[in-house]
């Protein structure tokens, strides 16, 4: 197990240093991948230790020792590297710097229950253990912190993206819903686990080892495919129609709020929602309406843009159902704008209730009762 995690740990380490340069031009991403790869240095020098003292098989209080010693920095960069990708470089003093307390405090409370006699250390086995209990609890307190920051920063990501494209994007951030599950379960099963021997010990190696490399090769699929840029796309946008409410404060009147409903009202009759592609800021052109004041509008309506235009097309799809019941799903979705028909019958499913076919055949039998 220890040869095959210094073989894997080498193995994304040289994925993530082959990444091409125009993919990681962007400092968070950068930044993220140097994390990255520090991690599994950290990582690969654990398991490499490991393999050649045979620590686990001679002398098990220290390779609890050394598995903590290293396991803690390594899986706090590891989160790290995620928080700084979310946040575009920008993280609090906090997420920088809350793995180094854990580090000490960890290391402290076995250091105090140890006794050196000059080769290796022995202690009481009681205190020993009650050492390493609180160690690792402390750890999993970190993984916890990370975790609930992260998930706070994917529903940042999740809503800008939705305040931009006009269908669902949560499939770009799967990965990262991963990332967050890998560090949970590592936080709650190291406390119990760390101390056996065996299976049971195998079984959790393989599962870090699992999800690290699901969160590496992840993050390289990411950036160097369209989500990073998608995402970028978005972030954009939404930094400026702040800059654009923060600057037009005064002018977010009820009038012009009036204006856009309008407008909303004139372009919905003209069916312009029932192009696929449409992004925020085009439909604010073809409004001819500031994006912010759109941004306004659609926040007065307790909806998010992709919200709003996926509640208009299947209101639309519901009316083609009734007076067009032969025609496929798949007609009736690229008629009303929508991607695919997968992601229709998604869509319709979460709006009505039922899918489309269910729909058709409940219109089909009221218009026959009546």
């Amino acid at each position: 197990m220890q040869f095959t995690a210094v073989v894997l740990a080498t193995l994304l380490t040289i994925k993530l240093m082959t990444l091409s340069r125009q993919k990681i031009s962007y400092m968070s991403v950068n930044t993220s991948r140097w994390l990255m790869v520090c991690s599994l240095l950290l990582l690969g020098l654990q398991f490499l230790l490991q393999y050649t003292l045979g620590l686990r098989a001679r002398h098990v209080t220290l390779a609890i020792v050394l598995n903590l010693a290293m396991f803690i920095p390594c899986s706090a960069l590891l989160a790290l590297s995620v928080l700084y990708l979310q946040g575009k470089g920008y993280v609090s003093r906090m997420d920088k710097y809350i793995g180094i307390p854990t580090w000490i405090i960890s290391m402290a409370c076995i250091a105090f229950a140890m006794k050196w006699d000059g080769t290796l250390p022995h202690a009481d086995y009681e205190r020993l253990l009650w050492a390493e209990i609180v160690a690792s609890i402390v750890f999993g307190a970190m993984l916890f912190y990370y975790v609930v920051r992260q998930i706070r920063q994917l529903s940042s990501m999740r809503q800008i993206l939705s305040n931009y494209y006009d269908h669902d994007t949560n499939h770009l951030l799967l990965w990262m819903r991963g990332s967050i599950v890998v560090l949970a379960l590592m936080g709650l099963m190291l406390p119990s686990i760390i101390f056996r021997n065996g299976f049971w010990l195998a079984v959790f190696a393989l599962f870090c080892l699992s999800g690290i490399f699901y969160l590496v090769d992840s993050f390289c699929r990411y950036v160097d495919g369209s989500g990073h840029v998608k995402m970028q796309e978005a972030e954009s946008n939404e930094e400026e129609v702040i800059k654009e409410e923060k600057k037009n404060e005064q002018s977010e009147t009820p009038d012009a709020l009036h204006r856009v409903e309008l407008a909303v009202a004139q372009w919905t009759a003209q069916g312009g929602y029932l192009r696929s592609g449409l992004k925020a800021p085009d439909v604010a052109n073809e409004l001819q309406v500031p994006r912010y004041l759109f941004s306004s509008w659609l926040k007065e309506q307790g909806l998010r843009y992709n919200d709003w235009l996926g509640n208009l097309r299947i209101e639309e799809a519901k009316r083609m159902i009734v007076e067009h019941p032969n025609w496929s799903n798949e007609y009736i979705a690229q008629k009303c704008g929508f991607a695919d028909r997968s992601q229709f019958q998604k869509k319709f499913k979460e709006k009505t209730g039922v899918s489309p076919a269910e729909y058709n055949t409940s219109s089909v039998r009221s218009g026959t009762a009546d």
